[in-house]
């Protein structure tokens, strides 16, 4: 068993997880997936290497998170695949994982939610809105969260309470599970995107890129 990186824990802190939290948001990120699409298994087992790593890239904005995972293909099944994008996650130094915050931040754009205008909706997204501020202010990057698992409907209120929980982290903790949480998040979309057909491409629809915000 390899042993468990200095900054980067095994375990998400129970502190940071919303009640029933199985598995990206902005203006917080969620780990709902940056491609809308995938390609069988094979497919990207027999990729040019540097196609694979721009596709990766999709999964996790970390060029050598990325690197590391085209250079140990072919893979033979999904769990191998899986299991090696953990593995990279784990070893991401604060630089690299600094690097796929930063992905994040330039590849989920905000959108306006199409029913922000319903009752609560748009209180919920004020409040989002000044949750996140306070985050980056605090923290120095995107909030991210994964939420897979959850309905369309759950993400914002799911995304508003993780991130006011977190926001009473000391700068090391909170760390520790935003580097967790990004593992979670490039696993969900890694699955997602060899369990599909069709060629990925860069989403930005609400349930896509997470819960959206008013102008």
């Amino acid at each position: 068993m390899r042993p468990q990186h200095p900054s980067t824990p095994r375990r998400p802190h129970p502190a940071t997880r919303p009640a029933h939290s199985p598995a990206a948001a902005h203006p917080a990120r969620t780990g709902e997936p940056r491609t809308s699409g995938g390609m069988p298994l094979p497919r990207l087992n027999t990729l040019p290497a540097i196609e694979a790593e721009a596709l990766l890239r999709r999964c996790c904005g970390s060029h050598r998170w990325a690197e590391r995972i085209a250079e140990h293909r072919p893979y033979p099944d999904a769990e191998s695949l899986l299991a090696a994008a953990d593995e990279a996650s784990y070893d991401l130094t604060q630089d690299e994982l600094a690097e796929a915050l930063a992905a994040e931040s330039a590849h989920q754009p905000l959108t306006r939610h199409p029913q922000v205008d319903q009752p609560g909706v748009l209180a919920a997204h004020t409040a989002l809105r000044a949750a996140s501020a306070a985050y980056e202010s605090r923290f120095g990057h995107a909030f991210v969260i994964c939420l897979d698992g959850y309905r369309p409907g759950e993400l914002l209120d799911q995304t508003l309470a993780g991130i006011r929980a977190r926001l009473g982290h000391e700068v090391d903790e909170e760390r520790a599970v935003t580097a967790d949480e990004m593992r979670r998040i490039a696993r969900g979309r890694l699955a997602r995107l060899v369990s599909r057909g069709a060629e990925p491409r860069t989403a930005e629809t609400p349930g896509i890129t997470g819960p959206s915000v008013p102008d």
